[in-house]
């Protein structure tokens, strides 16, 4: 019974999830995507995520306790080539000036102009609610982009259309009910397995007369924890959600 069930449970779809507007939404995300894509615009995937302290230091703490430790917002963006040459983004939450927090993306669209040239950011947006391109039902036309809020935040980060525009990219939210579609999460498992695996190895610990201490030397354990994100994983990734993206333009189309 056991090898019957465990397969079952690998994959849990909640029902409804798949109804018929987030159907259309869906295949007006794809075929966007791919007009964009025979467009010469270069796929990017942006994303994040918040890591604990105790992911941190291992410490097991209570859900209650866990909410007054600091929590640090790693922003970063990924493709087929790999994790893109931009300098990510570490942040403490809530600890970002709004002057700084705007000029991340505008940095960021900076940085893909030089080493792509025109690129689609994708991109999910978990506070808006669903939105399809027309309000009677009708198929949207081909190669239209759905609707995208004037602006997305990332964990606080202002992500705008029209700064992505003004530096030749276009801004494209992934259908929340199709996760799949949307590589970022592998990354940031990819990342956190690695922390756990390996937060051991960069720790030091001094003992004095009268105390003892313990430094983490973090920066260098999220460094090696991206680095094991390899170019060669991200083309995997990407190859499998490529698939997915076939499987999905061929059944709901």
């Amino acid at each position: 019974m056991q090898r019957f069930t465990n397969p079952l449970l690998r994959h849990v779809i909640r029902r409804g999830c798949f109804d018929a507007a987030s159907k259309r939404q869906c295949l007006q995300y794809l075929r966007t995507l791919r007009t964009m894509q025979l467009n010469s615009f270069n796929t990017v995937f942006l994303g994040a995520t918040d890591i604990p302290e105790s992911l941190i230091t291992g410490e097991k703490i209570a859900k209650e306790a866990s909410l007054c430790w600091p929590v640090w917002t790693l922003v970063h963006a990924g493709s087929s080539q790999g994790w893109v040459p931009w300098r990510y983004k570490l942040l403490l939450r809530g600890d970002l000036p709004l002057h700084q927090q705007n000029g991340i993306f505008q940095e960021l669209c900076d940085s893909l102009t030089t080493s792509y040239g025109k690129c689609i950011i994708v991109m999910r947006d978990n506070t808006q609610p669903m939105c399809v391109g027309t309000k009677d039902g009708k198929e949207p036309e081909t190669g239209t982009l759905p609707p995208v809020p004037p602006a997305i935040c990332v964990s606080g980060i202002e992500c705008c259309p029209e700064v992505a525009r003004a530096n030749g990219h276009e801004l494209l939210v992934v259908p929340s009910s199709y996760n799949y579609l949307y590589p970022m999460d592998v990354a940031w498992s990819s990342l956190k397995w690695f922390i756990i695996n390996n937060r051991k190895d960069f720790a030091l610990r001094s003992i004095e007369r009268t105390h003892s201490y313990r430094c983490i030397l973090f920066n260098d354990l999220i460094v090696k924890g991206i680095e094991k994100m390899t170019p060669n994983k991200w083309k995997i990734v990407i190859d499998r959600v490529k698939r997915w993206e076939n499987y999905y333009l061929d059944t709901l189309s």
